[in-house]
């Protein structure tokens, strides 16, 4: 969060220092790179601008402008691009972002909701991937973070004198099975009595809540159950710890091949399997998507700004989504050339991210 609060702050001095002369020949040299990708040069400015500006003028403004790092010329005497620093600025400062009309919001729920509302949570998020990777010509990726589901049952089976299994049933129907060792003298109607009083408190809490509803219990547990069953109640929820644990984090991919529309020469295709194989390592981009859990609504992350995409020159629009009890369950979004129409894609992912939260269980 400091380093966000500081690039605000970074952003917000450097817009101080543009005037609207400034803003304005700034505006359109972004305009013309999300657009076509190609460096406006002073002449062609002068033609589109709404004020009365020679291409002298207009040199010593672009001039003005390389200077604070905001624009620079990929070739002797071209014409000038945003740096990714002038991008940060544009859309932290100065993007438009309309809202979705009514048929793009039909086109993907259609996309979406395809298969109708019974589906499961991997073929929804299959789908919103999809989705996003055809309408953005990027990648669509979604990020399905471990499940820490509500709890239905929980039951103690002895296997051995001194082992037992622990069957931990949640809300989803998922079924998971853990070896705890039993203490000498636990009994069968030690192990009744500790189910018993799981199910009693805790049953339909996440393992979070779980563990506070224990944690405000424990004087209680102490006077109601003898310290065998004690042990047993804390091996019982240490197992549903170690199941949640044990679910990975869900990783999904598509479109790849989009981001190959944008290349335009060798060393480009080269940052693009440079991408392609930190995608397939999936580490750095669970990792990313992962610190975009903590954000409230959409995040960009552009080029340099993160390791991931330091060699490729890419962006990310992601959002995160949440499950009827608004928690975070995951998140989704795009992987573009740092040229994405951002103004059309936030909006984009922001709905799609609300959407999947009203379709997953």
């Amino acid at each position: 969060m400091a380093g966000e609060r500081s690039n605000l702050e970074k952003t917000a001095s450097t817009l101080a220092q543009l005037d609207r002369r400034s803003r304005e020949i700034f505006r359109r040299i972004v305009d013309s790179y999300l657009d076509n990708g190609e460096p406006l040069g002073s002449r062609n400015l002068s033609r589109i601008l709404p004020m009365a500006l020679s291409p002298a003028s207009i040199r010593n403004v672009m001039s003005d402008l390389e200077n604070l790092g905001l624009i620079y010329s990929p070739h002797v005497s071209a014409g000038r691009l945003p740096t990714e620093s002038g991008l940060r600025l544009f859309v932290d400062s100065m993007l438009e972002v309309g809202d979705l009309t009514e048929d793009e919001r039909r086109d993907i729920e259609t996309r979406v909701v395809a298969g109708g509302m019974a589906r499961s949570t991997d073929d929804v998020l299959a789908d919103a991937s999809r989705m996003l990777s055809g309408l953005s010509r990027g990648a669509g990726v979604v990020l399905a973070t471990k499940a820490d589901e509500p709890l239905k049952h929980i039951e103690f089976v002895r296997l051995e004198p001194t082992r037992a299994l622990v069957v931990l049933v949640g809300d989803d129907g998922s079924v998971e099975n853990r070896l705890i060792d039993l203490d000498p003298g636990v009994t069968q109607s030690t192990l009744v009595e500790a189910a018993n009083y799981l199910n009693n408190h805790l049953r339909g809490r996440t393992l979070s809540e779980a563990r506070a509803e224990l944690l405000m219990r424990q004087s209680e547990a102490r006077a109601e159950l003898d310290q065998l069953t004690a042990a047993l109640v804390d091996a019982g929820l240490a197992s549903w710890a170690d199941a949640a644990a044990g679910r990975p984090d869900t990783l999904i991919v598509r479109g790849q091949a989009n981001l190959l529309e944008d290349v335009r020469a060798a060393e480009d295709l080269e940052r693009i399997r440079l991408l392609f194989d930190d995608i397939e390592t999936q580490k750095e981009l669970i990792r990313l998507l992962g610190d975009a859990e903590d954000g409230e609504g959409v995040r960009i992350f552009i080029g340099s700004e993160n390791k991931l995409f330091s060699l490729s020159g890419s962006s990310l629009v992601v959002s995160p989504y949440r499950d009827t009890n608004r928690r975070v369950v995951g998140v989704l979004g795009v992987i573009g050339p740092t040229r994405l129409n951002y103004a059309r894609i936030v909006p984009m992912v922001d709905y799609t991210a609300k959407l999947v939260g009203r379709l997953i269980r």
